[in-house]
């Protein structure tokens, strides 16, 4: 369930950003929230969707081409997920959204693009937990055996290559989630650590998860 808060001070502000912070199980102070800074209140969308109102048509050829051409300048990468990264780093329209776990840092997003100065920023501040238990069984019960909420490049290409089909690589690597989407009845959130060699927006630091949407 969405709730929508508007605080009127500084101080209202920071207590909405780190409420809930206490972890008693750890005792200390873990929010259990991932941030996103927004300078409008338009709905989360990926650069993918914004690109395309059918971007699962040409996700796969907007990779290929990237990978094609991106050899030039970049190592190879292992996995279909750490090219998505990477392309997501060097503006590539991907299904990636990038988060924070420093509200700090979102707030500087909600507040840093001037053509925004009339409008009312937001801050998005997804419960990770949460959006781990509301993936598909098979998701969840291997984050837990990891004993994370996060996934990382090399877990996914795990995954990938015990349920994808070989149609194709990006098929193989890929497709595997539309169909768990199906099946799954709803959409659901991946919430991927980019891998080192990524810095950047979409980066390397455990500050810069990244989420898979619908596409």
């Amino acid at each position: 369930m969405n709730t929508v808060q508007r605080p009127d001070s500084w101080e209202g502000l920071l207590d909405a950003l780190q409420r809930d912070t206490w972890n008693s199980e750890l005792r200390r102070f873990r929010s259990p929230y991932i941030f996103r800074g927004q300078g409008t209140t338009a709905p989360l969308t990926t650069s993918l969707q914004r690109l395309s109102e059918t971007p699962r048509d040409i996700e796969r050829h907007l990779i290929r081409a990237f990978r094609k051409y991106a050899l030039a300048t970049v190592p190879p990468q292992a996995q279909l997920w750490s090219w998505l990264a990477l392309g997501q780093h060097h503006g590539l329209p991907t299904r990636l959204l990038d988060w924070t776990y420093s509200p700090l840092v979102a707030l500087h997003f909600a507040t840093s693009d001037e053509r925004h100065d009339d409008e009312d920023g937001v801050v998005w501040m997804p419960n990770s937990a949460a959006s781990t238990a509301g993936l598909p069984e098979e998701l969840r019960v291997l984050l837990a055996h990891e004993g994370s909420t996060v996934f990382t490049t090399e877990l996914l290409e795990s995954f990938s290559g015990q349920h994808g089909e070989a149609t194709s690589p990006f098929d193989a690597e890929i497709g595997w989630l539309d169909r768990m989407e199906a099946q799954h009845g709803a959409p659901f959130l991946l919430l991927l650590e980019p891998p080192r060699s990524t810095s950047g927006s979409c980066s390397s630091r455990p500050s810069s998860p990244c989420c898979r949407t619908r596409t």
